[in-house]
């Protein structure tokens, strides 16, 4: 394949087909629907919210239903794309083709990419629409309680669906590279469910070798703040408040951060596939 140069054209096909099989997905619909059900329904849990504020109660409900379902999308969805190919021999077919496997692992990651980001903007556009309606309504209802007009930020609203499809990005990317050398899509699904368990954990552990004092604990949490994503890091909008709006570099950062993990990752996946036999 060293013959033939690498194709964004080629790369962006097997990207956009991979967004269409995904889309065609019943999981894809059931797990969205899930999601904006729960999302439209949250206005009537707010009694169970534990005096937390309603709207940021239905913030909160959003976020995690965008985090829960999008999760779970990213990890079988990449599962199962990438194993449909390899058990009905289209990926043979199509590396049979003048397409290098780079190729294939990026564009089979862009689509899932584009997957998670619709599903994000899907979400994160019901849930403006909620908390835009029901700040309405309250203002109209205590009016003494909103002096000062709207308190949500949906900007940051916003921002929460951009750093939620961030980590599903980085998700997608690790997923990808355990099916480049797993055996089973069973495997994978489990795997990337763990893998998301550390991303969110993993700055706990690292915490608790720094503050054992040992040096073998310390290179150990410094091995495991190096080798996997720190997810705590994406909580840039975790508030609804205008003023805990973070700054520009501070997002830039984050989708930096993002990025890294993603390219590594990739060229993991890369690597791992160009040994594999299909």
């Amino acid at each position: 394949m060293s013959a033939v140069p690498f194709s964004l054209r080629r790369t962006g096909l097997i990207a956009g087909n991979t967004l269409r099989e995904a889309a065609r997905q019943k999981l894809f619909l059931f797990l969205l629907a899930l999601a904006l059900a729960l999302v439209l329904g949250a206005r009537w849990f707010r009694d169970f919210n534990f005096g937390a504020p309603e709207l940021k109660f239905l913030f909160d409900c959003g976020q995690g239903a965008l985090a829960f379902f999008g999760a779970a999308l990213t990890v079988a969805a990449t599962a199962q794309l990438f194993f449909s190919e390899i058990e009905n021999r289209t990926a043979l077919t199509l590396l049979a083709k003048p397409v290098w496997r780079a190729e294939f692992i990026a564009g089979k990651w862009l689509g899932l990419a584009a997957l998670a980001a619709i599903f994000c903007a899907l979400l994160t556009a019901l849930l403006l629409a909620v908390l835009w309606v029901r700040e309405g309504q309250l203002m109209a209802e205590h009016p003494e309680s909103f002096a000062a007009g709207r308190v949500v930020s949906y900007g940051l609203v916003a921002l929460a669906g951009l750093m939620q499809w961030l980590k599903l990005a980085v998700l997608a990317a690790f997923t990808l590279l355990v099916a480049s050398f797993a055996q089973t899509q069973l495997f994978t699904v489990v795997t990337g469910f763990f893998l998301l368990v550390i991303f969110h954990l993993q700055y706990l552990a690292q915490e608790t070798y720094a503050k054992s004092g040992a040096v073998l604990g310390k290179v150990i949490g410094s091995a495991i703040a190096g080798m996997f994503p720190n997810f705590q890091l994406f909580t840039l909008a975790d508030s609804i408040n205008p003023a805990d709006l973070p700054s520009a570099a501070s997002v830039v950062i984050v989708g930096a951060y993002a990025a890294g993990y993603i390219v590594v990752a990739g060229a993991l996946a890369v690597f791992s596939f160009r040994h594999r036999e299909i």
